[in-house]
């Protein structure tokens, strides 16, 4: 899968094919060229994903046993 950098014109037409709700290019834009730092880009996010789809889960060992948080009654 290619790492092309996201453009306006396809984030438009995912937009439009999918969208229950309208993004303004404003939006889209900040998905191509983040102006905003505490938002992770879009590409960043992209690049994550493509590492994770790499990783055999299979191989992974069983997560840790998730115990419930104790009430407050019991404090």
């Amino acid at each position: 899968m290619p790492k092309d950098k996201p453009a306006l014109e396809l984030l438009r037409a995912v937009g439009d094919a999918f969208g229950a709700y309208p993004f303004s290019d404003e939006d889209l834009s900040e998905l191509v060229e983040p102006k905003l730092g505490m938002i992770t880009s879009f590409q960043d996010l992209m690049d994550e994903l493509d590492q994770l789809r790499t990783v055999d889960l299979g191989a992974l060992p069983p997560a840790l046993e998730i115990k419930p948080k104790a009430s407050r009654s019991d404090e």
